[in-house]
């Protein structure tokens, strides 16, 4: 009986070495970049890059920080251009700068009196409408077809009242992120991410 404990604990602490040892090795491995490392495009090298065909329309966002939050996600995932609607400030502004961190320089830009004349030069041009609401005939993320090489619009809305409805009534579908929580709502910066990087890895980037 002592044998056998014995080499069971000698089994227990064998383990217990070879999974400190390869924490310490994956610790010793793993090491943070720098921003040398990052390999960062330029302003002028992004400019010049490939881009995702994508659109993002903010229909009267009031937030400041999440103007510029989407600018910099934006950029992370190289999308286009930014339709900048009704009351959604525009560049250059102190406080979208706090978020964008510069990445209103290098994400292209446009801004619309109403947010109807944004979606309708899109609609013209062939551009697929997808507005994030929540509506009776909304299409959940996950059931989604989602083809980030066709020409796409992104609408978010406004932080209180969401989209419009007369956005909706343009819109091809609704798109709605699934959420199992109290209170069924996102934050637009957050929505942004989460739509523009479910179509990033969809992207056949060349």
């Amino acid at each position: 009986m002592y044998v056998i404990l014995t080499e069971v604990k000698m089994l227990c602490m064998l383990q217990i070495f070879q999974e400190t040892y390869i924490c310490n090795s994956v610790y010793w491995l793993m090491k943070k970049l720098s921003m040398q490392e990052l390999n960062r495009l330029s302003t002028e090298e992004f400019i010049r890059s490939e881009k995702m065909p994508v659109t993002v329309v903010l229909d009267n966002i009031r937030s400041l920080n999440n103007i510029g939050s989407v600018f910099r996600t934006s950029d992370a995932f190289r999308v286009e251009c930014i339709h900048l609607c009704g009351i959604t400030a525009q560049p250059p502004h102190r406080e979208i700068q706090k978020t964008a961190l510069g990445a209103t320089e290098s994400v292209l830009w446009k801004y619309y009196p109403e947010t109807e004349e944004s979606i309708l030069e899109l609609k013209k041009s062939g551009y697929r409408i997808m507005a994030v609401e929540q509506a009776d005939e909304s299409i959940l993320l996950n059931e989604v077809q989602l083809n980030a090489d066709v020409k796409t619009a992104i609408v978010l809305g406004n932080e209180v009242n969401g989209v419009q409805q007369n956005i909706i009534d343009l819109a091809d579908i609704c798109l709605e992120i699934p959420q199992m929580g109290t209170k069924h709502s996102l934050n637009v910066a957050v929505s942004a991410g989460i739509i523009l990087w479910s179509l990033f890895k969809e992207r056949s980037w060349k």
